[in-house]
């Protein structure tokens, strides 16, 4: 495969579908580094259930892993300032950046170049926007207009309401503009089918619970992540906290889980067929 020099390889899909494998095989055939889009490899010690397996990198350089502490805050805003970072100094060493990984939030909002996802949530305005309906959020949305206006998505209530909040806030703040460096992506999906899928993840999740997943969760605890955060981080981390404070027994804690993950699963990839709906080009595999 060749790829103009400023291309942004992009490697998605749902969870056990081989996304890792796959990006370190291309990043050694193709001088590439791996930037990782998975929401929670971020943080350290949670290793076992965010699956990181950084032993199979061997040389390959990695970025946006055990960046920081578990329990700290960690958002898309934040995620596009340091991926946009790694992307362009793996582009000044004259490498192919890769950004694998499968929380499609994260993607999107690189290939997007979103640049309000930093304005903050106004809880009180949200509260008072949640009682009205649709056509008075409308006029609302038309009443205090900004940059961001012409490229707002109103089409759920939700979406309305968020765009209202970014209007309002820039109405109020001067806004700095994320710098974005320069990429046209190239997006491969692995999608291994369902059925496949679920076998997949089973022994997956056979192979974390016999590899020290539920002691990677408790030492988090001793360590003083609160078992709110880590219920907050969700499918391993939140079955296993419940589990270990004594809401689920063992096997109802395995049932549970290995059912979260399957719908997980199906929700990322609804998240990336609507990626495509919206004109993004996947080569599935």
């Amino acid at each position: 495969m060749n790829f103009p020099k400023n291309t942004l390889l992009v490697i998605l899909g749902p969870t056990a579908s081989g996304k890792t494998a796959f990006a370190i095989r291309l990043a050694k055939e193709m001088n590439g580094e791996i930037i990782s889009a998975d929401s929670r490899q971020v943080y350290k010690g949670m290793d076992i259930g965010t699956g990181k397996d950084l032993q199979e990198y061997g040389a390959i350089p990695y970025h946006l892993i055990d960046i920081i502490d578990a329990g700290e805050h960690y958002n898309v805003h934040q995620f596009q300032i340091d991926c946009y970072e790694a992307i362009t100094k793996i582009q000044e060493k004259g490498k192919l950046p890769i950004l694998c990984g499968g929380s499609g939030l994260y993607i999107e909002s690189i290939l997007n170049k979103f640049q309000y996802t930093g304005v903050p949530k106004n809880d009180a305005l949200r509260v008072e926007l949640e009682q009205q309906e649709m056509q008075t959020l409308i006029q609302f949305f038309k009443n205090i207009s900004s940059d961001f206006s012409k490229i707002a998505d109103i089409s759920t209530k939700k979406r309305l309401i968020r765009a209202i909040e970014i209007n309002h806030y820039l109405a109020n703040h001067d806004f700095i503009p994320l710098h974005t460096p320069d990429f046209e992506p190239v997006i491969y999906g692995l999608n291994p089918g369902v059925q496949t899928r679920r076998k997949l993840i089973a022994e997956r999740l056979d192979k974390r619970l016999e590899n020290g997943l539920i002691q990677e969760v408790a030492g988090l605890l001793s360590k003083g992540v609160t078992a709110d955060k880590l219920i907050f981080y969700g499918l391993e981390y939140k079955f296993i906290t419940e589990y270990l404070v004594g809401k689920h027994d063992y096997q109802t804690m395995k049932s549970l889980l290995l059912i979260a993950i399957q719908q997980f699963a199906k929700r990322q990839m609804t998240f990336f067929r609507g990626m495509e709906r919206d004109g993004w080009k996947i080569d599935w595999n």
